[in-house]
C-alpha cells in the first residue's frame, strides 16, 4: 500500500513545486487515486505547502520579506470560486478613475454570505449579502453601484467632475439600462440617484417611471457629491 501512495504524494508534490501555479484544485490531479490526492493535499496544507482556501481549493503560498503573499485584485476575478468577488468602496473609485488611491488591503463585495479570508487576505474589507443580482454584473458596474450608494464619498474629485464621470460611464453601450434593470434590488437611495442621473441622461419618462413609483413620495435622500446634479431635486434628494 505504501508503495502505491508514496508515488503518487511525490508526483503531486513535485508538480506543486516545479509549478508557476499558486491555486490548485482536486481535478488538477484528475490522472492520479483520488483518495491518494486528497490525503495528500491534506498532508502539504499540515506542512505549510499549501494553505486551505476553501473547499476544494488550494492556495501555495511564498515567503518574502513583506510576509506571506495573497492574491492581487485581478487574480481575485479569476479564481476558481464559487463566489462572484467585485470592487467597493477605494477599490470601486480607483477602478472608476475617481481615486488614486490604492488600498492596501483592498475593498470588495459579493452576492455570498461570506468569502474566504485567505483568498482575499486578512485585512481586507468585506461587504457580503449584496443582492444576487450582483453576480451578472461587470466590474465596471458593480463598481458605478458602490458608489452610489457611498453617495460617491470616496471620490477624490469635485462633486461636477465625479457627476461627469459618471455619467459618461453611464452613456456607454447598455450601463444604464442594465443597472435599470437590477435597480429594484438597490436601496431607494440609489434608485433616486439613478433616476436624477437618468433624467440628466435625457432618459424618458416612461423608462424612469418604474424608478419613480418605487419611491415614497415623502421620503427625502441623501444625494451626498451628486447633490448637485440638475435633476437631483426632482428626484427627492435633501
Amino acid at each position: 500500500m505504501k508503495r502505491q501512495t508514496y508515488p503518487t504524494a511525490k508526483q503531486i508534490r513535485d508538480r506543486i513545486e516545479r509549478s508557476t501555479n499558486s491555486y490548485w484544485r482536486h481535478n488538477d490531479f484528475a490522472d492520479l487515486p483520488p483518495f491518494a490526492v486528497s490525503q495528500t493535499l491534506s498532508r502539504l496544507v499540515k506542512a505549510g505547502v499549501l494553505e486551505r482556501v476553501s473547499k476544494g481549493l488550494y492556495y501555495r503560498t511564498r515567503i518574502t520579506r513583506f510576509g506571506r503573499t495573497h492574491p492581487t485584485q485581478s487574480e481575485i476575478q479569476s479564481l476558481p470560486i464559487p463566489q462572484i468577488v467585485l470592487p467597493a468602496g477605494i477599490s470601486a473609485a480607483n477602478l472608476l478613475g475617481l481615486s488614486t488611491q490604492n488600498a492596501v488591503r483592498g475593498e470588495f463585495a459579493t452576492a455570498a454570505a461570506s468569502v474566504p479570508r485567505k483568498i482575499l487576505g486578512t485585512r481586507a474589507r468585506i461587504h457580503t449579502s449584496r443582492p444576487a443580482d450582483w453576480n451578472s454584473l461587470s466590474p465596471t458596474n458593480a463598481a458605478l453601484l458602490d458608489l452610489l450608494r457611498s453617495r460617491g464619498k470616496f471620490s477624490e474629485l469635485s462633486d461636477k467632475e465625479t457627476q461627469q464621470r459618471l455619467l459618461d460611464y453611464l452613456r456607454q453601450d447598455d450601463c444604464f439600462a442594465r443597472l435599470l434593470e437590477i435597480a429594484n434590488t438597490e436601496p431607494p437611495r440609489v434608485r433616486a440617484m439613478l433616476g436624477a442621473l437618468g433624467q440628466e441622461l435625457k432618459k424618458s419618462t416612461q423608462q424612469l417611471a418604474p424608478l419613480r413609483q418605487s419611491l415614497n413620495p415623502f421620503s427625502r435622500f441623501d444625494f451626498g457629491k451628486l447633490y448637485t446634479l440638475r435633476y437631483a431635486k426632482v428626484w427627492q434628494a435633501k
